[in-house]
Parts: C-alpha cells; structure tokens; sequence
C-alpha cells in the first residue's frame, strides 16, 4: 500500500517538477530576448521624439535663431533653421550610436534622453524672449 501511494506521489511531484522546469525556460527565453533587444527598446522612442521635434522645429522656428540671450534682450549668436534643427538630432544620434558600440547602454541613452530638451529649450527662447 505504501508503495502504490509513494508511486502516485513521485508522479505527482514529477509531474509538477517538469511543468516548474518548463515555465523556468520560458522564462528563461524571454528574459535572454529582452536583454539581448535592450539597445533597441531604448533606443527606440528617443529617435522618435528627437525625429518628432526635429519636425515641429523646422515648422516652428524663425529663419534665423537666436542663441545666448543677452541682458539687452538681443541674441549673441544668429544661426540657421536648418542648424538649429539639425544640431541637436545630430546630437541625438550621436548619443544613440555610442549607446549601440558600448557595453554600458544606460550612459549614453540617459544622455541622449537629456539632449532632447535641446530642441525645446531652442524653441522657447525664440519664441518667448525675456
């Protein structure tokens, strides 16, 4: 009798072992593919908003955009549209790429996160000088 109930309980266990076994794969699986499209996940809605941006600015900005504001209420420095839009989706890219060719991905994608308030902050000066 005890050999019959001990039998059914090793199936049972083996049963639940194999299935345990099993979803730990999977798992397993889907953890190596996330880590290995890291990079890619990261990268991706940076380069949409910095492509997004790069569109509202060329629309949005003036032919010649001003940069270093100074007490007078006059620019510094005059640059194109075309400068002011492309610079900063350069930098992006710039930052984008090397995130890619390193090993530490968090660097180089904080700093491209940060490099798109570029754009923004260009627009809000020109648009709504002091």
């Amino acid at each position: 009798m005890k050999k019959t109930e001990q039998v059914a309980q090793d199936q049972g266990q083996n049963g639940f072992v194999k299935g345990y076994n099993s979803f730990k794969r999977v798992i397993g699986i889907i953890v190596t593919w996330l880590y290995r499209l890291r990079k890619p996940v990261m990268a991706a809605p940076v380069v949409y908003y910095a492509l997004k941006f790069a569109a509202y600015n060329s629309s949005h900005l003036p032919e010649s955009v001003g940069l270093n504001l100074q007490a007078t209420g006059e620019f510094a420095i005059h640059i194109s549209r075309y400068v002011a839009v492309v610079g900063p989706l350069a930098l992006t890219g710039g930052c984008i790429a090397m995130m890619f060719l390193s090993r530490k991905a968090m660097y180089a994608w904080a700093v491209s996160v940060f490099s798109l308030a570029l754009p923004i902050l260009l627009l809000v000066s020109n648009i709504y000088p002091a």
